[in-house]
């Protein structure tokens, strides 16, 4: 696999703008999409990480205030070195409009801010999707060259159909069917929500701004970003007192904002999560409390030492 060495980790802001101009150009000169991924990995080395940042993201997702990394947190500060493959000119997927589907991360050990992190990125596993064409890519975030955090997300390109790819098997359950359990927490989500994880996570992505810029890409208002969503059932689901894990994500359907989604955190044996030893996983589930629509769907299960 060939590297690419960047200089420092890229703005997300910069990167979304060089995919409003991908886009517009490629929608007058009717660029013809590759069929394949670029055999490339982006790199950035030694990485500090912001404290103010830091602070900021922590109280906004109901972290507690602490010196190390959650794992939301870790994704934020690596998805730019993603975003620079995605943007790239030999993906050969349109980045805006894309569909965050799953995330899988392992998260190996505790992250201390004062860590320097290298973070590298590549893509794999393009397939056709009923929808379209999804992509996995895959981050690794090492500290003095040991693994410490590694996480695949799955996004989908809507309306993309390359030829000549096979389709991906089905992992998510069908969506009907779905019986809402007692819901442990609540959670009420501004019109604002977008706009202020975007403050944390520099991820301006304008499906998530506001209702005109979601509009403009094909959405009915904006929404939450699976991030916020994802970090937010993490704060609550990880049992207390694990601190090498992995976690996972699978989005059903979007939250439109603003929103109330009602979240359920189980233990192994069904029972509500709430102060569970290190020796236990929990599961977790949020949807819609008024039609009863499955949001998304995860869990947490602590590592072996």
């Amino acid at each position: 696999m060939n590297t690419m060495k960047l200089d420092h980790v890229p703005s997300l802001p910069g990167l979304y703008g060089t995919a409003v101009a991908a886009a517009a150009r490629d929608r007058v000169f009717r660029k013809q999409a590759a069929e394949q991924l670029p055999w490339v990995r982006h790199e950035v080395d030694r990485v500090p990480v912001d404290v103010g940042e830091l602070t900021r993201y922590q109280h906004l997702l109901g972290e507690p205030a602490r010196d190390c990394l959650p794992s939301g947190f870790i994704h934020a500060l690596a998805f730019p070195v993603a975003m620079s493959v995605m943007t790239a000119d030999d993906f050969p997927l349109p980045l805006l409009g894309m569909i965050h589907l799953r995330n899988q991360v392992e998260h190996y050990r505790t992250v201390l801010f004062s860590e320097r992190l290298d973070i590298s990125a590549w893509p794999r596993n393009m397939a056709a999707h009923r929808s379209g064409t999804q992509v996995e890519m895959v981050v690794e975030v090492r500290s003095s060259a040991e693994l410490v955090w590694r996480g695949v997300s799955t996004y989908l390109a809507k309306g993309v159909h390359l030829p000549g790819l096979d389709e991906a098997p089905e992992e998510n359950p069908p969506r009907s069917g779905f019986a809402p359990p007692v819901p442990t927490a609540k959670w009420r989500l501004g019109a604002d929500t977008g706009r202020a994880y975007a403050a944390v996570s520099g991820d301006f992505n304008p499906i998530h701004l506001s209702a005109i810029t979601a509009k403009a890409l094909g959405m009915r208002a904006s929404i939450a970003h699976g991030m916020y969503l994802a970090s937010r059932a993490l704060a609550t689901a990880r049992p207390e007192g694990v601190e090498a894990f992995s976690w996972d994500i699978d989005f059903a359907a979007p939250v439109f904002l603003p929103a109330t989604v009602a979240l359920s955190v189980r233990g192994p044996e069904g029972t509500r999560h709430g102060g569970t030893g290190a020796g236990s996983g929990t599961e977790y589930v949020g949807w819609n409390p008024r039609s009863g629509r499955k949001h998304f769907s995860g869990s947490v299960t602590p590592l072996p030492h």
